[in-house]
């Protein structure tokens, strides 16, 4: 049933554990990949000298990485051979980028699906219909997934027990499922799974049923009908009285037998779910899930019997499995840790996705570095807040990735620092990245787009717009006494800048620098959204001339490069980030070792196609 090796490292480790130790030892001591992974935020590019490219990476990658191609540095980071490296230009990577390449990829996530496209199902069109590809793939490959995982722990549980007839599964509890696409092709042929999708918002519900009419699933109220009583009715009810409903309830009641029967219009009736043996169905549960415990979600599930006493024999011989294609954020945690917490869960199948979504379990840190401090990470309004909220729901799950230290002198500094492993939202938004799917069209896209909010920015602070933040106390000190300029020892991270969400702007914005500026000063100004933003947009920016923003332009074109290569070396490192996380949910499945049989992770779907593609699963043992 689970893969070869359960957690899918790249890397020459010997064990998932010297794999898990040498994860967290790097993550925890190497600086670059610190800086890279929470420490840089492009917002602030361009506001110090001589700016994030040169702060962030060791001076001898400089001169080598401006020399190459971007999309070179790319096959670079994810897929030369590096024991076979070949540039045109003869030059040759510094040991060092090498080496730290080397480091990411081990640490990384072997991420290829090894189940090809011809071997999937095909999804009906009648259940398909509302999906796009990438959802087609997504929906096909886990639900085959997840059935040869059922198929798997109902023939172990029969093995074990020594009863053929052990039921195994008997539905699956869908976190978090939206518009029921992957309940939907459970329930429906070939499978004919029994499925309770658990969503919160009664729109997504409601489009569901919809989309379960259209497939077939779900078919309209079986009503008994009589033409002849049909025919005395509506002669009681009189003439001239087709539009009078009253009239009509009353010609019903006059007509002996007549009640018996249901004369509603056909567009009245409701829409009824198979409880046929044998076939699939689909049950919806309302409600927000804040923790795993389904104790409510589980009374709800439909018994198909009649007694009490029946009933509560069915609940005890519920066996569900907990499924989720890309939930976000705390939810995936809600999943995972409902394995424990239900006596009727027998088994997990989790796909995360929006890591950024995911709250903080530990406190702030006190770094070593600055470009780690809490105060840089108020870059997004709502990082220091989540960081300092401490939720016990949060990240890291496991008690290792929550406790564990570097060890004394590790550092650098001779001391353990903090416990636990602490993700920033910046290192958390970068690790819900693709970088292996980027194309040339694709990255100059976003490139250009932080290029020109990083010009912003820097523009921002010229015109007083936004103020520096300093994180060291000296040049609070000094600030806070109108003298910014005093002589104070400032390292490259020693302050940032107050941000300013713009968030999306038109298409057409994106032309050219001067389209930028002026549409963000518009929807700044002008959108209700942005009230708080209106007066100083005014004050400060009304003025601004094409020619003042051709000139900043002219200043930093030359240095977008800088740029590019920081993103394109953040969204590598990152990987590192994404398999913290996952690495983490499996360890909490398997510190739970008197009720987990066994956990492991697997790439389920194509990561070209979805690159949110680890399934964490978790099964408890028999009788747990």
């Amino acid at each position: 049933m689970p893969p070869p090796r359960p957690l899918p490292f790249v890397g020459d480790f010997s064990s998932p554990e010297e794999y898990v130790q040498t994860l967290l030892h790097f993550v925890r001591t190497k600086d670059i990949f610190q800086i890279l992974c929470g420490g840089v935020h492009i917002l602030d590019f361009f506001t110090s000298e001589p700016g994030l490219f040169h702060a962030a990476l060791p001076q001898e990658w400089h001169e080598f990485l401006l020399s190459q191609d971007i999309m070179r540095l790319l096959d670079l980071f994810m897929r030369d051979d590096l024991d076979k490296l070949d540039f045109e230009d003869g030059k040759r990577p510094p040991e060092t980028l090498i080496q730290y390449i080397k480091s990411v990829r081990d640490l990384s996530m072997e991420r290829q699906f090894h189940t090809q496209a011809a071997k999937l199902p095909i999804l009906p069109r009648s259940v398909s219909v509302g999906m796009k590809p990438k959802k087609i793939h997504e929906v096909a490959s886990f639900a085959s997934f997840l059935t040869r995982l059922s198929d798997d722990i109902q023939s172990s549980s029969s093995s074990s027990s020594g009863d053929e007839g052990d039921a195994g599964v008997t539905h699956f509890v869908d976190f978090g499922s939206g518009q029921n696409y992957l309940g939907r092709a459970l329930a429906s042929e070939p499978y004919n799974r029994r499925v309770v999708a658990v969503e919160g918002r009664e729109n997504n519900v409601a489009g569901a049923r919809v989309l379960d009419r259209l497939s077939g699933l779900a078919v309209k109220q079986k009503v008994m009908r009589n033409k002849k009583l049909w025919n005395q009715i509506l002669e009681a009810r009189g003439e001239g009285k087709e539009d009078d409903p009253e009239a009509l309830a009353a010609a019903v009641k006059q007509v002996a037998g007549a009640e018996a029967f249901d004369f509603r219009p056909m567009d009245q009736l409701g829409w009824t779910y198979s409880v046929d043996e044998g076939k699939g169905q689909v049950q919806y549960v309302s409600g927000k899930l804040d923790s795993g415990d389904l104790a409510e979600v589980i009374a709800k599930i439909d018994s198909g019997t009649g007694t009490d006493q029946a009933e509560e024999e069915r609940q005890r011989k519920l066996k569900l499995m907990a499924i989720s294609i890309h939930s976000c954020g705390n939810l995936s945690h809600f999943g995972i840790r409902s394995l424990v917490l239900n006596p009727s869960i027998r088994a997990v199948a989790i796909v995360g996705c929006c890591y950024n979504l995911l709250t903080e379990r530990l406190g702030p840190p006190t770094y070593k570095h600055t470009y780690l401090r809490p105060s840089l990470q108020a870059l997004n309004g709502r990082v220091f807040s989540e960081s300092d909220r401490r939720d016990p729901q949060g990240f890291p799950m496991s008690e290792r990735f929550a406790t564990t230290r570097a060890g004394a002198g590790e550092r650098g500094d001779g001391k353990d620092g903090d416990a636990g492993v602490r993700l920033n939202i910046t290192a958390r938004m970068m690790a819900c990245q693709a970088p292996q799917n980027w194309s040339r069209e694709d990255s100059e896209g976003f490139f250009t787009r932080h290029f020109f909010r990083a010009v912003l920015q820097k523009i921002f602070l010229d015109r007083g717009v936004v103020s520096r933040i300093y994180h060291d106390q000296a040049s609070r000190d000094a600030a806070s006494g109108g003298d910014e300029t005093a002589e104070v020892h400032r390292g490259p991270f020693d302050c940032s800048t107050n941000p300013v969400t713009i968030g999306s702007l038109r298409k057409s914005c994106y032309g050219s620098l001067q389209s930028y500026v002026r549409g963000a000063i518009e929807k700044l100004t002008t959108s209700s959204d942005y009230k708080q933003y209106a007066d100083v947009m005014r004050e400060k920016m009304a003025n601004i001339t094409d020619e003042e923003i051709d000139a900043y332009e002219a200043a930093y074109l030359p240095r977008r490069k800088e740029l590019c290569v920081i993103w394109s070396l953040m969204a590598f490192s990152a990987t590192v980030v994404e398999a913290l996380i996952v690495a983490d949910r499996w360890t909490y499945l398997k510190e739970q070792t008197d009720i987990v049989e066994d956990a492991w992770v697997e790439a389920v779907f194509d990561y070209t196609e979805s690159p949110r593609n680890l399934v964490v699963v978790g099964i408890k043992k028999e009788g747990a």
